[in-house]
Parts: C-alpha cells; structure tokens; sequence
C-alpha cells in the first residue's frame, strides 16, 4: 500500500511539474518580458525584493512568489500563482489560469519578471534554463549552502554559473565582485558584465557605509544603514533606512547594477531604494519580551550567512551595555564541511564576545564546542534537542536590553523559537517566515 501511495504521489508531481513547464514556456514566448534571474547561496531574496522595490516605479514587474525558485516555483512565478500543495483542484485552477494567459492577452502581465533561480543539485540550473533564458543574470554569493549534494565549491561554482551560459543576446551578468567564487565567474565571460561590492576594483562601488546605530549609539536604533554608489564617475548617496547588516547592503548593490543595466540613473535607484524592506526571517527586527530586542534571521543559515550575522552584532556599540544572545540551529546539507562550518561559527560568536550561546540540534552541539575552544565559558553555553525547549529556557533568562540573535536552516525552523520570545505572538503571521497552514503543525 505504501508504495502505491508513493508511486501515485510520485506520478502526480511528474505530471504537475511537466504541465507547468510547457505553460510557463508559452506565457513567456507570448508575452517576452524581459527576465532578471537572481541565483547565490546566499541572499538571493533579499537581492530580488532590492531589485523589485528599484523597478516597481519605472516598469510593470513582478518578482518571484515569496522564495519560490525551483522546478515547481519558477513556472508559478511566471503563471502568478501560488502553489496548492496536494489539493487536485487547486492545481486545476493553476491551469486554468494560465490557459487564460495564453489563450487571451492580459496588458496587465508583467514587463519584466524577476526571478529567483536556486539550485539544491547537480542539473537543476540547466532545468531551470530550460524554461526560461534571462536577459539579466545575477549572482549573489556562492559558498558551502548544499555542499552535501555538490560535494565542492567548485561544483557549486559550475551549476550556479550556467544562468550566464544561458543569457540572451546582449544579456548582462551581474557579479558580486567581493565574492572571489563569483567574480571568477567573469574570467572570459562574452556576457556585457556589471560587477559590484565594496572593492574598488568593482564597477557598481559602494564606499563610506554607516550604520545608524555608530552615530545614536542606542540600542533602539539600529534600524538604518547609508553608503555612497559610484559608477562611471557619477556618485550619490543610498539611504536605506529600514534594514540593517551587510547583507542588505549588498542587496542594495545588486538592485543598482540591474538599474544601471537598464539604463536607469542612479538618482531615481538611490530615491527608489528608500522603501527597501529586508523579507521575513532575514535580519529582521522584532520587539521581544522583557523589553529585548530580536535579530530574527532564522529563514536559513549557512556558514557565510552567519558569519555576516554575528560580524554585525559584533561590530554595535552603545552608550548602555547590553548582553548579546546568540540561538543558533543546525546548518544542514553542508556536507564533509559540517564539522568545520559549525565550528567556526562559534569561534566568530566567543570573538564578537557573545555572553550567552544557545543551540538546538545535534549538529549545533559543533558550534559550542568552537565557542568553547576560542573563549566562550562553558557555563555560558547551552545545547537542547528542541525548539520549544530553548524558547522556554530563554524565556527564564531574559533580561531587559538583551539583543538575541536567532539563526538555523530552514530545516531547524528556528522561527519557533523567534515565536516563543515575541513580546506579541499573535503578529508572527504578519512577521516571521513559515507560518503558512502547510508549516504550522510540522
């Protein structure tokens, strides 16, 4: 019986999966909008809600449905649609949809489509590319994310740059010149080539980045960071006042060289980067209890991410001290790298003089003993098997001005534990990531 129930599961997905590639294909060839492809191990959400919040004013857009990205999510983005699970009917309707899309010309649809392209495997981007070709490639970062089925960074390297192999005519590859992966990707690249970051070497360069909290010095403005953009000569001043960490300033870096590509001035994208909004679970600020203050960038984690993370922490400095508060998850699929990964980011938290680590996992139980082995008391260090269990232990622990950081890979759904220090529950649907009905009860 079971293995007629997975043989039938299994049937269904191939069925769903060919249908929406063939409608996918036949939106895009009725309506050839122009195609920002978005791809990285890291970062590659908040670059397409950048990249979005530039366009939006000029040009009639649409960016990917939340992190939709793979065989599945990418032809829904391009349909518009949400996807409804195991539900038969909710799949008719998918259809029907982009039968109307097809069959009849929508003005409404979208000139450009901004899409986020991910890969887990070996052979995924070349799917992906079989559906769609861009006219812009970005590439965010690339690092030990999926390390596990990869089994190298270069393999990474290799998949995630097939999305340049694949650009139309004159298309443009934006690359994160301060990612060394990602910048040799430019090396006899024919592709025109926009490279950005904090090197000077970098065509889109950002320089003399400031963060709200060094001038205030309090705690309670951290939101806020500034930095001034230069291409070909031409500078002006970004101001990106509801996000934090380097992260969104590097999403703010790639939605600039995706403006210049097309041919927008940096005035208008530095107006237009004003109303950038970091997504859920991606160094999000949230009022917790006892009057604490949570970092929640608990969507994902991987080393890279959370080395940016705890390098920001470490970097705030206040007139009042306060304690920081690191609750880390396991970070998965990382491979023969596991051991080591998790090991140096606790050492990263014992340097940034983190006064409390909490973990949850086994494979998080390697973070402690890195934050041991660089410094961090024992006594200060704590391991649970479950989510719930570390919310209520932190929960005891909290002290008025505590500034916690809570990070793990989708699969430690660490934003359970950001739920149980909330100081209003009953906002995580409108703040945290995965609080759709097809999480809640997993």
């Amino acid at each position: 019986m079971q293995v007629t129930c997975y043989m039938i599961n299994f049937m269904f997905k191939k069925i769903i999966i060919f249908k929406l590639k063939f409608l996918a294909k036949a939106i895009l060839a009725k309506y050839r909008p122009k195609v920002v492809g978005i791809t990285g191990s890291v970062g590659k959400t908040s670059a397409k809600e950048a990249v979005l919040c530039v366009l939006e004013n000029k040009f009639r857009v649409r960016g990917s449905i939340k992190n939709y990205n793979n065989e599945f999510g990418l032809p829904l983005s391009i349909i518009g649609a949400e996807s409804p699970g195991k539900n038969p009917l909710g799949w008719l309707a998918v259809f029907c949809k982009a039968g109307r899309l097809i069959l009849f010309a929508d003005r409404n649809y979208p000139e450009i489509l901004i899409l986020e392209m991910g890969v887990d495997k070996a052979g995924d981007m070349d799917y992906l590319n079989s559906i769609v070709r861009c006219d812009i490639g970005v590439i965010t970062a690339i690092g030990e994310a999926h390390l596990e089925s990869f089994g190298s960074l270069d393999k990474i390297q290799k998949e995630k740059g097939k999305i340049l192999e694949n650009l139309a005519k004159n298309g443009w590859a934006i690359l994160n010149y301060d990612d060394e992966k990602t910048r040799e990707l430019a090396v006899n690249r024919k592709n025109r080539i926009l490279t950005y970051g904090f090197n000077e070497r970098a065509q889109v360069i950002a320089s003399n980045l400031r963060f709200k909290f060094e001038e205030s010095k309090n705690l309670d403005s951290l939101l806020g960071i500034t930095f001034k953009a230069s291409f070909e000569g031409s500078m002006v001043p970004v101001v990106l006042p509801a996000v934090i960490g380097l992260s969104a300033a590097y999403a703010a870096l790639a939605a600039i060289a995706v403006g210049v590509a097309l041919q927008m001035n940096l005035v208008e994208i530095a107006a237009a980067l004003q109303n950038f909004i970091s997504p859920k679970g991606r160094m999000k600020l949230i009022a917790g209890i006892k009057h604490t203050l949570l970092i929640d960038d608990s969507y994902n984690a991987s080393p890279q991410s959370s080395l940016a993370a705890i390098d920001f922490i470490g970097r705030i400095q206040t007139e009042k001290s306060f304690r920081k508060i690191a609750v880390f998850g396991d970070m998965l699929e990382l491979g023969a790298f596991s051991e080591e990964g998790h090991r140096q980011v606790g050492q990263a938290l014992a340097r940034a003089n983190f006064d409390l680590l909490i973990t949850v996992g086994e494979r998080s139980r390697g973070i402690g003993r890195g934050a041991r082995d660089a410094g961090m008391s024992s006594e200060s260090i704590f391991n649970f098997s479950h989510n719930h269990e570390a919310g209520l232990f932190l929960q005891d622990r909290l002290r008025e001005g505590d500034l916690i950081l809570i990070k793990g890979s989708q699969g430690a759904r660490m934003e359970q534990v950001a739920k149980e220090l909330m100081a209003d529950p009953l906002l995580a649907g409108e703040l945290l990531v995965r609080q759709g009905a097809e999480w809640i009860g997993r």
